[in-house]
């Protein structure tokens, strides 16, 4: 059955009867075998006839060449002919849009095919009496009749099976045919439907006589559908005064009978209704099978999920299954999306670790919110030229979510006064004290009175090495803000705790950098254990050189070299797992001074390590122009992030090694051996980065890159090289031809190794803290250490820091790294530290 559309519905009564009639006259000319073109009424034009002319008019009009090709006489043909194929093809187009078969469209091209192979005959009369040449003509006649009668004969058929039979097409026809997709509205003997649309844009339809309908009962949405039509059947005129619907109608089917029926509540039948009135389609139609949701199911699944907020909507299924529950998986994920629920565990999933023993926040989250309020700060630190104002809104979250934690963080370490009086010695930037005076070591408080009248004594070691005693006194503090209230003022030289003097501690940290960082010997040579000397030197490197407290500014080149290094930590609070004893070191070197910017060591190597260290050092006001790192691609989204107007190169040399690595994974460790095509493959990937001009390296690029098929069909495994060079080509082209970005990372991995040979002395660090205290005096001892004469002749005998374009003739810690002592003439050294 088709059902009638908003085109069809325009026929008109007297066009439908005609083309019955017409339909019928062909069928009865086309039965008696009358050609059709010869029918006065079908065809207006007959064909035309070319003759023979007079031997004067030919001779006078001859316009065919040599060949015996008459275009004169092909065109006046044509001229008077081509309405026969014009008529027929429009007819053909009709029956198809009758029959509605528009895959069978190019039939309308047949009439067309025979009339110019006819034509082809009046232009070249010898193909005339070429074989075959009649016999196809004929054959592309019959085929354009056997096409007109086939869909002549299809729309007939189509328009009986519609009208019910012989009897039902013969009424329809004596009616006028109203629609096409079903008969006329009103009686008749045979089933039919139609379908009529009002002029508010409703439907009206009318069923009449027997119909089957078949549905499987297992799927609860066409049950569901099912019920509606039977819910929305009418009877005309019929009306009650009770039992109405809600939209006001009398159904022919009651309620009462469907839940008998179908053996589904009544309730539920009622509601099924509901959504259909308020077409709320995602409760109607989203279910296949299973539990109607209800208001009541639903409050039961989200309360036993507020319950066990860590379950999943597998685990909720199984949960209310066993309690006999015959709701489906599908619709405990319905539940859970449109209560919002399952919207809010994945945002709740993002931010803590939702366990049944524990609620906690996690720590990856915590790290990007810090990290992104750290680079927000810094940023509005660039913009205003200074200090921003204190921001309270968006860390007040953090400062409460880390103290329902209990995860307060621990105080800054405060500087013991004698490493003040170290800081004084040794970097010379702070004025002197009148010594007459009498401070307090902590909160530096003129404010104070002897404790007591009795000294105590002090107990030291002198230069000679002998062991001599000084009477000290202990003092009141009366600023109310000291935490210690009382202090023993000492004489400068001296030190709490200990019996050796300043100078003592001085040669420590001395004979360990000229030392190459051995404990063992430095401890030997002063007379003391080596865990004392651990101790003393540590002691410099509480914290960071502060270079532009010191100068002022800070210096770069604006290329930096960022690489990372494993250490072991043994105690630390990181999870079980295999690298539990390992931590990262990370560097930041400048690629032609090899001064050493900023130095860090995290627990994790990810992500959020490399963004703090950038972070960190974008907060010491470094803006490089060119960022080199290894081939982690961790590191382009966050260089990117950072220092966007940098461009980030990737080193040429580890890149190289990279390729050999995926080499040996393809062909084996002897591939240079075995495979000879494989070594001149390798050699002219290097060969890319020897040239001098980016166009001959792209050059050379795309001539490996062509031999990519070749190498994959031999080894599929060698689809790893060339993957690999064209992820990174970006990253290394850019140093090709350019006089500021370097091909290698060299001076990150200098500076890494002097750092081993310094680290491997005691083999790994107790803790990050102890750590973070070596990294100090590493720092400091480098960049003060003047590089040796077998060094580079451009930074032979001058310091990281020298080189940068520092003055460090003031700082006397430089005079210690060169050999000489604090005591030593200004002058007698003042011409071995030249500032470049």
């Amino acid at each position: 059955m088709k059902y009638t559309t908003k085109w069809q519905k325009r026929y008109q009564a007297w066009g439908t009867v005609a083309c019955a009639v017409a339909m019928v006259g062909l069928v009865a000319l086309a039965a008696a075998g009358v050609p059709l073109e010869s029918q006065v009424g079908w065809v207006i034009c007959p064909a035309w006839m070319i003759g023979e002319r007079g031997k004067r008019e030919r001779g006078r009009h001859r316009s065919w060449a040599p060949s015996g090709v008459n275009w004169r006489a092909g065109w006046a043909w044509g001229r008077r002919s081509w309405v026969i194929p014009a008529v027929r093809s429009e007819v053909l187009l009709v029956l198809l849009f009758l029959t509605e078969r528009w895959e069978w469209e190019w039939v309308c091209l047949l009439p067309w095919v025979a009339w110019a192979w006819k034509g082809a005959g009046v232009v070249w009369p010898r193909l005339v009496s070429q074989r075959g040449y009649r016999g196809w003509g004929r054959a592309w006649e019959e085929a354009g009749r056997i096409a007109l009668l086939g869909l002549a004969g299809l729309w007939v058929s189509q328009q009986i099976e519609a009208a019910g039979g012989f009897q039902g097409w013969g009424l329809a026809v004596g009616m006028g045919m109203q629609r096409r997709g079903g008969p006329a509205l009103g009686d008749s003997e045979g089933p039919y439907v139609a379908v009529e649309e009002e002029k508010d844009g409703t439907y009206r339809v009318e069923l009449k006589g027997p119909f089957e309908l078949y549905l499987d009962g297992k799927v609860s949405f066409y049950k569901r559908m099912l019920v509606i039509f039977l819910g929305l059947l009418e009877v005309g005129g019929e009306t009650r005064g009770s039992r109405r619907t809600r939209d006001g109608r009398t159904p022919f089917v009651r309620q009462q009978q469907m839940e008998s029926w179908f053996g589904v509540p009544q309730s539920h039948i009622s509601l099924w209704f509901k959504y259909w009135l308020e077409q709320d389609w995602d409760r109607m139609l989203s279910r296949r099978w299973g539990e109607v949701l209800t208001a009541e199911v639903r409050q039961r699944v989200i309360d036993s999920w507020v319950l066990f907020p860590w379950w999943s909507a597998q685990q909720m299924y199984e949960h209310v299954q066993a309690q006999g529950g015959r709701i489906t998986l599908s619709q405990v994920k319905q539940i859970g999306r449109e209560s919002g629920w399952t919207r809010l565990r994945k945002q709740l999933g993002q931010v803590y670790h939702i366990k049944p023993d524990a609620f906690l926040p996690r720590d990856e989250w915590l790290v990007e919110q810090l990290l992104a309020l750290v680079q927000r700060l810094v940023e509005r630190l660039e913009r205003a030229g200074g200090l921003p104002d204190e921001e309270q809104v968006e860390l007040a979250d953090l400062k409460a979510l880390c103290g329902a934690l209990d995860l307060q963080p621990p105080p800054p370490p405060r500087p013991l006064p004698w490493i003040l009086r170290i800081e004084q010695v040794l970097l010379g930037h702070w004025e002197a004290v009148d010594q007459e005076m009498v401070r307090c070591i902590y909160c530096g408080t003129s404010d104070v009175s002897r404790k007591s009248r009795k000294p105590r004594w002090k107990r030291y070691v002198d230069a000679e090495g002998k062991e001599q005693k000084l009477a000290v006194y202990r003092y009141y503090c009366h600023n109310p803000a000291c935490e210690y209230k009382s202090f023993t003022n000492l004489p400068p030289d001296l030190i709490p705790y200990s019996k050796h003097t300043l100078h003592h501690h001085l040669a420590a940290l001395q004979a360990y950098e000229w030392g190459q960082g051995v404990y063992r010997c430095t401890s030997q040579m002063l007379g003391v254990s080596k865990m004392t000397v651990y101790r003393w030197v540590s002691a410099f490197g509480y914290q960071l050189l502060p270079v532009a407290a010191l100068f002022g500014m800070v210096r770069s080149s604006g290329v930096v070299g960022i690489d990372e290094k494993y250490v072991l930590v043994p105690k630390n609070d990181k999870p079980e797992g295999e690298m539990r004893r390992w931590m990262y070191v990370y560097l930041a070197v400048d690629g032609y001074t090899y001064d050493l910017l900023h130095i860090e060591i995290y627990p994790f190597n990810t992500k959020q390590s490399a963004r703090a260290f950038l972070l960190a050092l974008q907060a010491k006001g470094y803006h490089p122009r060119v960022v080199i790192t290894d081939m982690r691609t961790d590191y382009r989204d966050i260089v990117a992030q950072v220092f966007p107007h940098a461009v980030h190169h990737e080193c040429i040399f580890h890149a190289l090694q990279e390729v050999r690595e995926h080499a040996k994974v393809a062909y084996g460790t002897r591939y240079a051996e075995t495979y000879p095509e494989v070594k001149r493959l390798l050699e002219e990937i290097d060969v890319i980065f020897d040239a001098r001009t980016k166009r001959t390296a792209q050059r050379r690029y795309q001539h490996v890159l062509a031999q990519r098929e070749y190498f994959e069909a031999d080894n599929p495994r060698a689809k790893a090289i060339f993957d690999f060079l064209e992820r990174h080509w970006p990253f290394l082209i850019n140093a090709v031809e350019s006089r500021i970005i370097p091909t290698t990372n060299n001076a990150a991995e200098q500076v890494i190794r002097l750092f081993t040979q310094h680290y491997k002395t005691f083999c790994g660090f107790e803790s990050i803290e102890s750590a973070r205290l070596y990294l100090g005096v590493f720092e400091k001892v480098y960049r003060l250490t003047p590089f040796s004469d077998d060094a580079q002749e451009r930074i032979r005998g001058q310091s990281p820091l020298e080189l940068a374009g520092y003055d460090v003739q003031k700082l006397p810690m430089s005079q210690l790294f060169r050999g000489l002592a604090l005591q030593w003439p200004t002058q007698a050294f003042r011409e071995l530290v030249p500032n470049v």
